[in-house]
């Protein structure tokens, strides 16, 4: 039985930049039994659902819904992670059962300590994705500014982190996205080429 995970790719990127329409891509290049979508937010939007009475799988989505509550759920989830900077990242492996999969897709790293954490326990299975897009293609998107939310650490913890493996213009065409995929489909297949039981 191999020892899971193989490699893990860290997104990153800020809101409407497109982080989960190039995640969500990806896992459908990928097989489904390899392959696993990981949320860091899904344990803490999963937690403030319950804890308010909201609907979660609307959370989960790029929603208005979810804008309404962001702020609120920003503050609730700072003090968790203060207690222990770990929490929700292990709470998101557990949560979409990363440990069955050999390719962890991390759809939504937002803070160095995110970073610091998956290159502690993992340094050698990182690969880094930063999603880029222009102000106006995101505010094509329904992006707008919000005071607390767009200046807030989770939304600009990483803006001075420059060692990515890999950073993609998001803002028009296709044509990088699918580079991009056509690169990390290719990582995965190398990978898993080692793992015991694939051919």
């Amino acid at each position: 039985m191999a020892n899971y995970p193989v490699i893990i790719f860290l997104f990153s990127g800020k809101r409407k930049s497109g982080k989960d329409y190039i995640t969500d891509l990806l896992q459908q290049r990928l097989d489904k039994t390899q392959a696993k979508t990981i949320r860091l937010s899904g344990p803490i939007k999963q937690q403030f659902a319950t804890d308010n009475g909201l609907d979660y799988s609307q959370l989960l989505t790029a929603s208005d819904y979810k804008e309404v509550y962001r702020l609120e759920m920003i503050a609730w989830s700072e003090a968790k992670r203060a207690q222990d900077k770990g929490f929700f990242i292990k709470a998101a492996i557990d949560m979409f059962e990363g440990s069955r999969y050999p390719v962890w897709i991390v759809s939504d790293m937002r803070r160095q300590s995110d970073l610091e954490w998956f290159m502690q326990h993992y340094s050698d299975l990182i690969y880094t994705v930063r999603i880029t897009a222009s102000k106006e293609a995101r505010e094509q998107r329904g992006w707008v500014f919000t005071s607390g939310v767009d200046d807030a650490e989770s939304e600009c913890d990483l803006d001075n982190v420059s060692n990515w493996d890999q950073e993609v213009d998001n803002s028009n065409g296709s044509e990088p996205i699918d580079k991009l995929l056509d690169h990390l489909t290719t990582l995965c297949n190398e990978k898993l080429s080692g793992v015991v039981g694939n051919p």
